[in-house]
């Protein structure tokens, strides 16, 4: 076994590699970027070297250099985790040529399923089932949009050294298969520096479900069962879960045996992960191999007992593997939710900042957490916005589920934008609940998801909402006015009180909350002082004359209200940062903004977010010029942040005035881009 490895990666994956290294008593050595130098996984390494600026192609990226560093600690081995250079042949074959063992597979496996379309050939001569597609080596664009005509729409644009999502776009008519195309193009050589492309079917209602497989170099295979990670947005994987429900045991032995066959076809070592769409009908197809650990592979640790990183490092080191089919069992069912920093609401824009306050749920043999980041870290632009893996387990699916939701709940950060509330949406859904999913569950439920009032009915369900967010206000003044009393020389004071008292009125609080650009003003009677907790507050919306009643009593418990409403008695979590209020509840998290002043008039392209660069990033496509007229969601410019393309649209019809950047220019976050005058304004807009 080895006695020091190098981990050539960065942020949770890192720190999950040490924690396995330090358990088998290996040494370990970090490596960090200029924004890494103060990380997590740099202090938990025995060792740390440092590689270069910020960028990952000036420092992460840099194989000689990551090389030189583990010869110069004494390190027999390199960890690649998963990105970065876990699936570069070059480097895997640089580590055997200075005698350096690759916590991996050897460079053959790496290369054959290092392109889309040479693995599907091979899987087609191993007799693995696949998804109709083209995947020849003729890259021009009428090859490969007859491919699609034949085979009939939607279908789908993959990179073929792709992952994670990156140059890949579905296609739903022929009049969208150029811009697709080229979109494809443009973002795969910008990630992977190949824009070889395939074309492949787009089945309607697939599920993503995966295979993880582990081969040693004695002749051993086998499977560890499934992962179920159909929930994806911008085919990335959102939450996932082992063991796949509703799947047989024929079914998950078949998979699993085609999992081993494609393995075994390219000669596979290590931790590896066979992709396979599965259709209603039960057919399942093979869609690609991951010649790495998965990010996703907690799971399937958290339902089988195995230490995956254990069996890397073992397989490596020339051992056998730990156990045979025969002897894993599959016991319980595990969830994992990535936590990121981005906007569901602004279409996942990825978001940077320091994380002021993070708080996490208790961890236990239900409860994993894996992460890279502590309190005060920050987001920075330049790597993936992953703040932490949230890992739940129990006897059953649905009290897994149970337990993701109050985790979830129990998740606080501030200081950045994350997709927390997002998660505890996707996870509290009848649709989640009753595994009504696809690769499609987030656009089918949409409704669900981000609580859009498109009914009556769901009107109603917001306004109900309100009461409890208005009540959760006055009694945190009240609380923090009792506090501030305490503190001060004169706690009689009636400067520190809260009743909202006027000289011959009744005590009244008033505010205004807005969700989901509905605006609700709230009057809150307060009935006697504050201690006695009775209310009546008033809520009337923008869009209507009227106002509703409700009798209100209410008490805080921590981070919970208890309020009583009409008479119904509910416990409520809140989490309050700022000016937002985010409610966690049976049916979902409701989060309402508090509006504190006069917005003023705001034009419509203030409304719409505005024409400037959503972060730090370059400019790869200007779409306009100066004088152009152009329509509402018009395409003006392509922008690459965060190792992502973001579309620049107009927020209404108006005319182009100035473009300020061209391709290839690299802009701060918040720049303006254009300058544009809207239709219905004479006044220009510089945005």
């Amino acid at each position: 076994m080895f006695t020091k490895i190098l981990i050539a990666n960065r942020g949770e994956i890192a720190c999950r590699i040490i924690k396995t290294a330090k358990k088998m008593g290996i040494l370990t050595v970090a490596v960090y970027s200029d924004a890494d130098k103060d990380a997590l996984h740099v202090h938990m390494a025995d060792e740390a070297i440092y590689l270069g600026p910020s960028p990952s192609r000036e420092s992460y990226l840099l194989g000689d250099k990551v090389l030189a560093a583990a010869k110069k600690t004494g390190a027999q081995a390199i960890h690649p985790g998963y990105g970065f250079l876990s699936e570069n042949s070059d480097f895997c074959r640089a580590c055997s040529e200075q005698n350096i063992t690759f916590i991996g597979p050897p460079v053959g496996a790496i290369e054959a399923m290092g392109s889309k379309s040479a693995a599907k050939n091979i899987m087609e001569k191993a007799q693995v089932p696949l998804v109709p597609g083209y995947h020849g080596d003729d890259q021009n664009e009428r090859v490969l949009k007859k491919a699609a005509d034949d085979m009939g729409y939607p279908v789908l644009l993959k990179a073929t050294a792709g992952g994670g999502g990156k140059g890949m776009r579905q296609v739903w008519s022929e009049n969208e298969f150029s811009d697709g195309f080229a979109a494809a193009k443009r973002e795969a050589m910008s990630s992977f520096g190949d824009d070889t492309m395939l074309v492949e079917k787009y089945l309607t209602q697939p599920r993503h479900v995966e295979i993880q497989v582990f081969c040693d170099n004695h002749n051993n295979a086998v499977y560890l069962f499934e992962r179920d990670c159909s929930v994806q947005r911008r085919h990335q994987k959102v939450i996932e879960e082992a063991p796949a429900f509703n799947m047989s045991e024929a079914l998950r032995a078949q998979m699993g045996e085609s999992a081993i066959k494609s393995a075994q076809a390219i000669g596979y070592q290590g931790a590896g992960t066979v992709e396979f769409l599965l259709d209603i009908d039960g057919s399942f197809y093979f869609m690609e191999m991951n010649t790495r650990l998965q990010v996703e592979h907690p799971v399937t640790e958290m339902i089988s007992g195995q230490d995956l990183v254990e069996w890397q490092l073992r397989v490596a080191a020339g051992e056998k593997l730990p156990k045979s089919q025969q002897e894993l069992t599959l016991n319980g069912h595990a969830f994992e939710a990535r936590i990121y920093a981005e906007d569901p609401n602004n279409d996942f824009l990825p978001a940077t900042g320091t994380l002021n306050l993070l708080k996490t749920p208790i961890e236990s043999s239900h409860v994993r957490i894996d992460t890279g980041v502590r309190q005060g870290d920050e987001v920075s632009v330049f790597y993936d916005p992953m703040i932490a893996k949230l890992i739940v387990w129990d006897e059953s699916r649905a009290k897994a589920l149970q337990r993701l939701t109050k985790a979830l709940r129990e998740y606080r950060i501030d200081g950045v934008t994350t997709n927390i509330d997002f998660l505890y949406n996707v996870a509290t859904t009848q649709a989640f609940q009753r595994e009504q999913i696809d690769t499609g569950f987030i656009e089918k439920n949409q409704s669900a998801i981000f609580h859009q009032a498109t009914t009556t009915d769901e009107c109603m369900k917001i306004t109900h909402k309100l009461p409890i967010a208005a009540l959760f206000l006055v009694l945190s003044l009240a609380q923090k006015s009792k506090k501030s009393a305490l503190k001060s020389s004169d706690p009689h004071s009636p400067w520190h009180h809260s009743d909202a008292w006027r000289l011959n009125e009744l005590h009244h609080h008033r505010f205004t909350l807005a969700y989901d650009e509905q605006t609700f003003h709230i009057n809150v009677e307060q009935q006697s002082r504050a201690e006695q907790r009775d209310f009546i507050i008033y809520i009337q919306s923008d869009s209507s004359d009227t106002s509703q009643k409700f009798i209100c009593q209410g008490e805080l418990m921590g981070e919970n209200i208890i309020a009583v409403i009409d008479g119904h008695r509910s416990q409520t979590v809140i989490a309050q940062s700022d000016n937002s209020l985010n409610l966690y509840q049976e049916d979902g998290v409701y989060s309402f903004t508090q509006v504190v002043a006069d917005r003023g008039q705001s034009n419509e392209a203030s409304v719409h977010g505005g024409l400037n660069a959503p972060m730090n990033g370059t400019i790869i496509s200007v779409l306009v010029n100066a004088g152009d007229n152009v329509t509402k969601d018009q395409p003006l410019m392509i922008m690459e942040a965060m190792k992502m393309e973001h579309t620049i649209k107009a927020p209404c019809n108006g005319t182009i005035n100035e473009v300020f950047f061209n391709t290839g220019d690299m802009v701060d976050g918040g720049a303006a881009l254009l300058a544009f005058s809207s239709d219905n304004s004479p006044t220009n807009k510089e945005l």
